[in-house]
This record gives C-alpha cells, structure tokens and sequence, in this order.
C-alpha cells in the first residue's frame, strides 16, 4: 500500500512524501510565513490549527483559496513557504507553474499516489504529504524546508556536492537526520564509537564522516575489514611485523594501528575479528600501545578507535564469539544505520545521484527515472542496501543507454526484462569449474573471468557480477597475501 512509507527524492507514520535538495540558504528571521493554499476553507482551518498547536509561534499563517490569489497577496520570491492542494491548483501538472514564484512548495493531495507524488516532485514541489496531515508530520516538514535555508558553516560542508546531504551521505529521512546529529556530537568525543548496520549501508562512510567532523583533515584514517583478511595475517594487518617474523616478511611494516597515529583507526566488522586476536586487541585498547608481530619494542600510538558490524553485536557476546570486555570498551558512543527499507523516502535520492555519477564515467546521457522505475525502486526491499541499489544503477548505466531509466531495464524481480543473475559473466564463469573446491578458488575465478571478459576494467565487470567496486580490490589483496604465504 503506497500509504506504508513516503519518498524523499532527497518512517513513522504511514504517509507519501517527496523531497529534493534545496541548496537555498536563504536566512529567515522571526516567525517563518506559511501560505496554505486550498478552495475548501475547513481544510484550511484545520492546518492552520494544526500549525498553531504544536508551532509554538514559529509560524505566521495565512490561508487562500487559490495560487494566483496567494503570489498577489504575498508576491514572488517572499520569504515563505506554500502548503498547495494539488487539487485546487489543477493538478500535479501544474505544480511547476506555482513552484516559479521561488517560495518553496509542499504539496498535498487527498488523493495521493506514487505517480502523483513523483510528477509534483519533477515539478518542482519540495515536499508531498497527503491528506489527512498528522501535525507532527507536518511540523516536521516544515522544520526540514527552513533547516535548509539556515546552515551553520559547519553545516555548509554537506553542500560540496549537490547529491550529498552530510559527508558524503545522501538522505534527509528522520533516521539519517538522527545519523547526522550523532556524528556530529559524537566527533568531537576521542571515545571509541561502535556502528552498527545490515551490510551495504554505508558503516565506513559514517566512519570518515566521524573522523571529517573532528578535524580529521590532513589526519590520517586508516581502514581495515576484519572479515576479509585471512585470521593468521590479521595481527600483522593491525600491528605491524618486523622482517622474519613469519615467512614471506621480507622487511619489517608498520600496521594499520601505527598508520592511524594521530588520526582514526576503523576497524569494519570487528566482529569477524578471530578470538585470541580480540584479547591482543583489548590490550591495545587500555594500553595505548602497539607491539609489532616478531617484535620486542613497545610504541604508544595515539588512534580514534571506529569499530562497525553487520551482526547483532550483543547476540555475539552471549554467544561466545565476541569478548564481553572487549564489547564494552568499544561500545561507549553507538550508532545505528537503518537498512534502506526502513528509509524509503532516500531511495530516489540515492538512486538519481548514483545516475548521475556513473552516467558521467560512462559517458552515457542518463538523466533520470520514469515513473514505472521509480515506483519499482521504491517499493523494492533491497536486501543489500545502499550497495545493492548502486551497483544496479551502474550495471543500468553499463547496459544501456538514454535520457530515463525504463522500467524494462530493471531486472525481473523488479518488474523489469533484464536478468535478476550477475549475467552472463558468472554463467560462462563457472560452467567450466569443478562444482566443489575453496570458495575463495571459486570466488577468484569468477572475478578473473569477468575481469577478462570487460578487458581488465574492474569498474564494468563489478556491475555484471553485482558487487561493489571495493570488493575486487579487496578480493585481489586477499589473494597476493595468500601466494606470499605460500611461497
């Protein structure tokens, strides 16, 4: 039911909404005019009560029965926002015609719908609710479209690129907004900070936004994932190794908590960390001080600790698999990364700002979704989050070309006509592999094949095997540790 979450083309309560960025940093001094434009005068009473109960004297209303009476009384480019029935302004065709006089637009409908919600959005509407309109909502989109004119310069650093709405993330639904508050509380802190989240999310982003928000700048961040580094490398990884502690240590390494010194050390799905490695870990922790594998010598460092998982991290303790003590000495200042699911209104956002940076590497002329696709989008589940959504738009992007993403590009399970597996890539990949062996033998072949079949160019058989980028980077490291042990 469309009712069941609403999109910001930038939950709650069951309502449609839609937002765009606004880069408008216009100041707004005293109570914020508010224009309700609606022919049914009850409808306007009703949201004049609503603002007025719960506004507190934030807002000056004024109620008329039509746009053209309002922009007469009110005038163009005033320091305003209009709150316009879709229906009393003939339509949402006709949103981009009111949006011109520069005040910014929510619009509302009683008769809401996806593709209604998407059209007055495109027309230049900042917002959809639809009717009836709770009063918390109401305030709350209010409150989002004046936070957007008044930005403090620290603020100022989510507007370097105009698809990113806070250090590099993208989203103003009422979880990321609380994401954004945290880190930006939480920065200044030198407690470790503990983020948890469903794979794809975006941990390691929320993680450099910490350590931006610090003054990390010039700083060094240093980050390693415990899951995809072989157990019996991972305490060189961290602490360093001196030459001849171990076969194929040729030359002594500082690790990756002696790179961090002065800066932010994350450590990405530390819950993957092998046990007796946890211990060695926690004592870093209370003592401040590294001990390169092979070594004698003692050298304080002085890091950030950013740990994440995609587990249950408590589920972990009680489970043996993760030390009770090491968990609450990094648990101190938590964060929590919703799956997209639970934040529908950034998914055409995400998805229109994913368009326009891999359109731009590809060189395809890609500017947009139709309504179909986007419906799709929306109502999707994407199991793999953020990630999922990007490599599907860059495996769009690679297959195809025009000005809108059609329906028919998506893949079936989406309603679509392309394939719902990584594609041919993986069929001639692994028709000719024996079925049982090392998975990481398998995974490797698999990426080698489609690495071979796209020329080497990790980017493009990255979207036909549906994985991020970073994983075959990651993957190939993975493998040069091995033939080094091996040798």
């Amino acid at each position: 039911m469309i009712g069941d979450h609403y999109i910001d083309v930038r939950n709650g309560e069951p309502q449609l909404g839609v937002a765009r960025v606004m880069t408008d940093l216009r100041p707004v001094p005293g109570p914020t005019e508010v224009i309700i434009v609606d022919s049914d005068p009850s409808q306007r009473r009703i949201l004049t009560s609503l603002i007025a109960e719960r506004a507190d004297g934030r807002f000056n209303v004024r109620g008329y029965a039509s746009a053209a009476e309002a922009l007469i009384a009110v005038g163009k480019g005033s320091e305003a926002i209009m709150i316009a029935d879709l229906e009393t302004i003939g339509g949402a065709g006709r949103v981009s015609d009111v949006s011109e006089a520069s005040m910014p637009l929510i619009a509302t409908s009683a008769n809401a719908s996806l593709a209604s919600a998407i059209a007055a959005v495109k027309g230049g509407a900042v917002d959809f609710l639809p009717k009836p309109i709770g009063a918390k909502v109401l305030i709350e989109r209010l409150e989002a479209v004046i936070g957007s004119w008044q930005r403090t310069p620290v603020d100022s650093l989510k507007l370097q690129h105009s698809h990113t709405d806070f250090a590099g993330f993208i989203g103003r639904s009422a979880a990321m907004r609380t994401v954004y508050a945290q880190v930006q509380r939480m920065a200044p802190s030198r407690a470790p900070v503990f983020i948890t989240g469903e794979s794809g999310t975006g941990k390691e982003l929320c993680a450099e936004a910490i350590h931006q928000f610090a003054g990390g700048v010039g700083r060094p961040f240093v980050a390693i994932n415990c899951s995809a580094i072989p157990k019996d490398l991972m305490e060189s990884e961290i602490f360093g190794h001196v030459r001849g502690a171990f076969t194929g240590a040729a030359d002594s390494r500082a690790g990756a908590a002696e790179l961090a010194d002065g800066g932010t050390l994350f450590l990405d799905e530390v819950a993957d960390m092998e046990f007796g490695l946890q211990a060695k870990l926690l004592r870093f922790l209370q003592s401040g001080c590294i001990q390169r594998v092979g070594g004698s010598e003692l050298k304080r460092v002085d890091v950030r600790i950013v740990c994440a998982t995609n587990r249950d991290p408590l589920a972990e303790v009680e489970g043996g698999r993760f030390r009770s003590d090491l968990f609450y000495r990094l648990h101190v200042l938590p964060i929590h990364l919703a799956p997209l699911r639970e934040r529908r209104d950034d998914i055409l956002s995400l998805a229109q700002a994913f368009l326009a940076r891999f359109s731009a590497e590809e060189g395809r002329r890609f500017q947009g979704f139709d309504d179909e696709a986007a419906e799709r989008l929306v109502t999707f589940d994407w199991p793999g989050n953020v990630r999922q959504l990007a490599n599907l738009i860059r495996r769009i992007v690679v297959l195809h070309d025009g000005v809108v993403v059609e329906r028919a590009m998506l893949p079936t399970a989406m309603g679509g006509t392309a394939s719902d597996t990584a594609g041919t890539a993986d069929a001639r990949a692994e028709a000719p592999q024996p079925a049982v062996g090392p998975l990481w033998q398998q995974e490797r072949r698999v990426i080698e094949t489609a690495l071979a079949m796209f020329g080497g160019n990790i980017a493009r058989a990255a979207a036909a095997l549906e994985i991020s980028p970073s994983t075959i980077y990651r993957k190939r490291r993975s493998w040069s540790h091995r033939a080094r042990l091996s040798a």
